[in-house]
């Protein structure tokens, strides 16, 4: 019997059916070893020596591989096709070897691009070996991620209290997103204003002329800027007389794009379905690992970490069918096409990512899918098939106006256009870029609008003259898909880390996601600054991009990957040297300099911003204390003034009230004749009527700005909780409130959540009994144990069923007496099994009341009574693809298990 090592145990249910009786398919659950999260674990003194610890969790699961190994004719390892794949692999061979349980077996290594019959036991024909220069990538890639964790992270911890760590490439991302932050409050918006004419053709059909020139000079967006020129220019306009001078009609083709790779599937997926990044991935995965179609297991897309565009020979022949098939003949290009990647250092082993097959349409598989499977796979199967279609064939219409009167004359354009051939857009309409400002006011977007007919020559007649202001509008602000755009324009980073590198940064709060779009909270731009001043090197763009090209050059073999770490470790610790005499009054000198606009934002009264407000003598500047940074008085202690760093910095400079401790009153309560003030805590800007312990206060919600808070506004909140009416069959009031975990309805002694904080204010009785009702049918807040959502599984170490249920502090995970909670931006839907056993396994080593696994032995073993220390200690965590590209820094210390040296 030949035995087949895969990465999840779904893949390895279905790979079983498809290869029969004489394999066995053995899941190693991802990673099954890591560097340990300690200092010394990777060590530059001895030519990089690496040590690797293997948790207990996998520890099991090698043991049950190694057995199965011993008593096998040969090895498989056909760990994802990807970097961290062959990592996987060649970890799992290390393990074997050691453990002796290889010998002479030939060992192979195979790759599944798709999770169907034909593509698994193509592979199982075409064996190779492990690639050494993709491993030797992995291990330089993974020791400079140590190694930056491990050292940096120290550094902000002794200089910028409250920091949490630093990470290789988590920090350039931040530095992104910071950047345009800054960008946004540099911007200085100018006016500027916009002329066009409604004009009607002798045959009564009427269209929009824009002013291109006037009085011989050609005009920009910004030559009319102030009103008094837009209305001497509308005067004339008024009474001029208009003539065609030429009509121009141009026929034009648009291309389709290639299929997608992982960074514009999650950039498409935002922008069309709303998905995050890690929410597209999650999805992406189900679909590739595969999905029960009537009794049949079937992976549905091609492997979905890759930034290839390239689709394989027979995958376009079969699209080239399928569009024939479901558009007709003329939508099938005379050639095929081909494509090639134009992001920078891109890596075009695999395929793009593509359906396994294009005659199962969405339409086919619609009912054996979920609603957001459905949604991602009907994306994918459009821009797939798009990529081979016939070009959209596209008349582009421009006709040029003449206007004279007064002695003077203006040139105006109408232009237009119109699909003559669909082609490609039968099937997939492009998104719309987000990283770039929307289409301005009258500029042209002539696809969208179709001239009538006008001929050259003609006179117009004038219907309207419209003369707008407009201002110019800062850059926007990243969103998970654009700033993975930017990144992958860049060269930062890797497809398959960018849905974790966003949810590192988020989970350490140095950016929040408000409306869809990335803000940098202050300790994310704290961190940002002190890197620019101090480690400014390390956060360069190019730099962290040649770096990354060098670890493609390892993965190719053209460079030797100690070779590499040695140039870098040789600058980066000279760097932290440097820092170890620095003082903590030096970067607030640097933080001053670098945030002082933001920090210290200008009074508009010409006097010095940073002069303290209370005792109008002692300078204010940025002070480090336990919980982070917050501006306080020079003159301390004799002034003890301080303003917290709110949720973002531009918030909190404001200079509205809300970033300072003076109260800013907003009216007086006129049953109590109180003042209702707004006022700045540690937790945030609230409301509060009155003065004294006594005092009623109320946190604003989640997405009211403090600028924005009126009288009104105020008196809404400070009335809360309001009673909704009496419930019909309990007689009890209803209440609706805001509470610290969001807008709620609280009913008997259970709560239900409201989706909007405007719930709170306008919701009636028959909606919140409705409400009510369906969250006592889902197992609500109330007593006892919440009902399951769902159940995922076995746990293989601790025994009994996993499942996932609403509780009060949100959606979380649960086997036996181990509760983990879900991320705040994870689907309770889409939780796998494999991510709840990693999130389960990480709080029983946290709380160390991991359960006794299922199949532990009645008595200890002879090593046990020999490391009663290592029998006692809490499991550590499995290592996960998502966890691998986060830094040693940020992980908790665990304690040493068994440890391999690895000299390289």
């Amino acid at each position: 019997m030949d035995l087949v090592i895969v990465e999840s145990p779904a893949k390895a249910k279905t790979i079983n059916k498809y290869l029969g009786q004489n394999y066995k398919v053995l899941a190693s659950y991802g990673h099954v070893r890591d560097l340990p999260a300690k200092d010394g674990s990777v060590r530059p003194d001895n030519d990089f020596e690496m040590d690797w610890e293997v948790d207990k969790p996998a520890q099991k699961r090698l043991n049950e591989i190694a057995q199965a190994a011993k008593g096998a004719d040969r090895l498989f390892l056909a760990t994802d096709p990807d970097r961290e794949g062959e990592a996987i692999s060649w970890h799992v061979l290390e393990v074997l070897r050691q453990k002796r349980a290889i010998g002479q077996k030939p060992v192979s290594r195979v790759v599944f691009n798709a999770i169907t019959k034909k593509a698994v036991l193509d592979a199982m024909a075409n064996p190779r070996e492990i690639d050494a220069p993709l491993v030797d990538a992995y291990l330089a890639r993974r020791a400079l991620d140590y190694l930056v964790g491990f050292t940096l992270s120290p550094v902000l911890w002794r200089k910028l209290p409250g920091a949490r760590s630093a990470g290789r490439v988590q920090s350039v991302a931040l530095r992104l997103v910071c950047d345009r932050e800054a960008e946004i409050e540099r911007f200085k918006a100018e006016e500027y204003w916009q002329v066009a004419v409604q004009l009607e053709t002798p045959r009564g059909a009427d269209f929009m002329a824009r002013l291109t020139a006037f009085d011989g000079e050609r005009l920009q967006r910004l030559s009319i800027n102030n009103g008094e020129r837009a209305g001497s220019i509308r005067a004339m306009l008024e009474g001029a007389a208009y003539r065609v001078t030429s009509v121009e009609a141009k026929p034009t083709k648009r291309n389709p794009g290639p299929p997608f790779t992982t960074s514009t599937l999650q950039q498409a997926a935002s922008a069309k379905l709303g998905f995050s990044a890690s929410r597209t991935m999650q999805v992406a995965q189900r679909l590739y690992e595969g999905l029960d179609l009537g009794g049949e297991t079937v992976g549905l897309i091609t492997y979905m970490r890759t930034d290839g565009v390239q689709m394989a020979p027979e995958a376009i022949s079969e699209a080239r069918t399928a569009i024939a098939s479901s558009f007709g003949e003329r939508y099938v290009p005379e050639k095929p096409r081909f494509y090639s990647a134009k992001a920078k250092n891109a890596q075009e082993a695999h395929e793009a990512i593509r359906p396994t097959s294009f005659a199962r349409t969405p339409k086919d598989v619609e009912r054996f899918l979920d609603r957001d499977q459905l949604r991602l796979y009907d994306l994918i199967w459009k821009r797939s098939i798009a990529s081979q279609m016939a070009s959209a064939e596209i008349e582009r219409t421009t006709a040029e106006i003449e206007a004279a009167g007064g002695g003077k004359t203006a040139a105006l354009r109408a232009t237009g256009s119109v699909i003559k051939f669909d082609g490609f857009i039968g099937a997939y309409q492009e998104h719309r870029d987000d990283s770039a400002p929307a289409v301005q006011d009258g500029q042209e977007d002539d696809e969208s609008e179709r001239l009538p007919e006008i001929r050259a020559r003609e006179d117009l007649a004038k219907r309207a003259v419209e003369a707008s202001q407009h201002f110019t509008e800062p850059p926007p602000r990243y969103s998970e898909a654009s700033l993975i755009k930017k990144m992958e324009e860049l060269g930062i980073g890797r497809p398959s880390t960018y849905a974790a590198t966003l949810q590192t940064l988020q989970d350490r709060d140095y950016i929040v996601q408000e409306k869809r779009k990335l803000l940098p909270e202050a300790k994310g731009r704290l961190v940002t600054a002190f890197l620019h001043n101090f480690f400014e090197k390390y956060v360069e763009y190019d730099f962290t991009a040649a770096l990354e090209e060098q670890l493609d050059r390892i993965s190719a073999g053209e460079l030797a990957w100690k070779d590499v770490l040695r140039e870098f470790w040789r600058d980066f610790s000279n760097q932290i040297d440097g820092t170890k005499e620095l003082r903590v009054s030096e970067v607030l000198d640097a933080l001053n300099e670098e945030l002082g606009p933001l920090v210290f934002p200008s009074k508009g009264d010409g006097s010095d911003p940073r002069l303290c407000p209370r005792c109008n003598a002692g300078q204010l500047s940025l002070k480090l204390g336990k919980f982070g940074a917050f501006v306080g008085c020079s003159n301390y202690p004799e002034c003890n003034y301080t303003r917290q760093l709110g949720t973002s910095l531009s918030a909190d400079a404001a200079g509205d009230g809300a970033g300072s401790d003076e109260p800013r009153e907003l009216g007086r309560d006129p049953s109590t004749g109180e003042a209702v003030t707004l006022r700045s805590g540690r937790f945030g800007p609230y409301i509060q009527r009155g003065d004294g312990k006594e005092a009623k206060r109320s946190s604003l919600p989640k997405g009211w700005v403090a600028s924005e808070i009126d009288f009104e506004k105020a008196m809404q909140l400070l009335a809360l909780p309001r009673e909704v009416g009496v419930h019909p069959e309990t007689g009890k009031p209803i209440l609706a409130g805001l509470g610290r975990y969001g807008p709620f309805l609280q009913h008997d002694g259970a709560y239900a959540n409201l989706e909007t904080i405007e719930d709170v204010f306008t919701i009636g009785l028959n909606r919140a009994v409705t409400v009510i009702a369906e969250k006592k049918e889902k197992g609500g807040r109330g007593r006892g144990t919440p009902a399951a959502i769902a159940t995922l599984g076995e746990h293989p170490d601790f025994g009994g069923p996993i499942t996932v249920r609403e509780g009060r502090f949100g959606p979380y995970v649960n086997v036996g007496k181990i509760n983990a909670t879900l991320p705040k931006t994870t689907d309770p839907a889409s939780v796998t099994l494999e991510d709840a056993i990693r999130l389960l396994n990480e709080r029983a080593e946290k709380t160390g009341k991991a359960p006794k696994p299922k199949a532990a032995a009645k008595t200890k073993t002879a090593a046990a009574k020999k490391a009663p220390a290592d029998a006692k200690a809490p499991a550590k965590p499995r290592a996960t693809k998502a966890a691998a590209g986060k830094t040693a820094a940020a992980k908790a210390k665990a304690p040493a298990r068994s440890k391999t040296t690895v000299a390289g």
